[in-house]
């Protein structure tokens, strides 16, 4: 197994105060329209539903705008994430929009021992579980986490379409990349990022990993909760396959050609026996 960590940490570092900076966050609303939640909070307000009152964590929550979306919709929040940079910027967010939440720095694995007390929300949002080597952990750590009668609710990037071959510019859906877990990392070496930025990085090598919607299910299911929601989606909030995609009148990107061929997201939930 390589050094994952310390590999992605300072990717995620060098590129925390680049990501906001850049409008693509919009950090600057979050500060001046106390409404204001993050588009990928909102794609998803018909199956999040009333978080009022609600201890919640998120997971892998970088910057923190979905955090801080979370708690103006009335959940008391706490966000974790491994980059020191990240949680920097992210309680900045925070103290901007005039939202209280504690931010931990700890690696998502540890996040057990980094936590006090129980949930009854763990969230993860767009772009997380690409990180982690190993799906059944995490589902270990996320049911250690909640309370009984706990929810578990995640959005993720569809393993299909992570799987898919990204250097096509035809209209052809191909896969080239694995859809499984396995043990080796896909090793990339991208010199950007998601968002724009006119920043250059040093630390462009990161170490992700696939995971399969069945395998996901089944941690789910094995770490001890109970399914009760799976959808997946014709959008996703960035753009996943350039030249290849058109935007959406609410931010979010689809194929433009025959968009039902490709899940592009995915939605679940599950609960923990209360």
């Amino acid at each position: 197994m390589s050094d994952y960590r310390s590999i992605n940490r300072a990717n995620w570092d060098e590129r925390a105060t680049a990501h906001a900076a850049s409008p693509g966050y919009r950090v600057e609303r979050f500060a001046t329209d106390p409404a204001y939640l993050s588009e990928v909070v909102r794609f998803d307000l018909p199956r999040l539903g009333d978080v009022t009152g609600l201890r919640g964590v998120h997971l892998q929550c970088h910057i923190g705008t979905d955090t801080v979306s979370l708690s103006r919709l009335g959940a008391r929040m706490t966000g974790l994430d491994f980059s020191g940079v990240s949680l920097e910027q992210a309680r900045t967010v925070a103290a901007r929009a005039g939202a209280e939440i504690d931010f931990v720095q700890s690696d998502v694995y540890r996040a057990r021992d980094a936590l006090d007390g129980e949930f009854d929300l763990v969230y993860t949002g767009i772009g997380a579980l690409g990180w982690l080597p190993d799906i059944r952990r995490w589902a270990t750590t996320v049911a250690s986490l909640l309370a009984p009668g706990g929810r578990l609710f995640i959005r993720e990037g569809h393993p299909i379409l992570r799987a898919c071959d990204y250097d096509r510019t035809d209209d052809v859906i191909a896969l080239a990349e694995p859809y499984f877990e396995h043990v080796e990392p896909q090793v990339y070496d991208e010199p950007g990022t998601y968002v724009e930025t006119d920043r250059e990085f040093v630390h462009t090598v990161t170490h992700e990993w696939n995971h399969g919607l069945g395998e996901i299910v089944t941690a789910v299911l094995d770490a001890g909760l109970t399914l009760t929601g799976l959808v997946e989606h014709q959008s996703v909030p960035w753009n996943a396959l350039p030249g290849r995609m058109r935007q959406l009148p609410d931010g979010e990107w689809q194929l433009a050609d025959r968009p039902q061929r490709l899940p592009h997201t995915y939605t679940l939930q599950a609960r923990k026996a209360g």
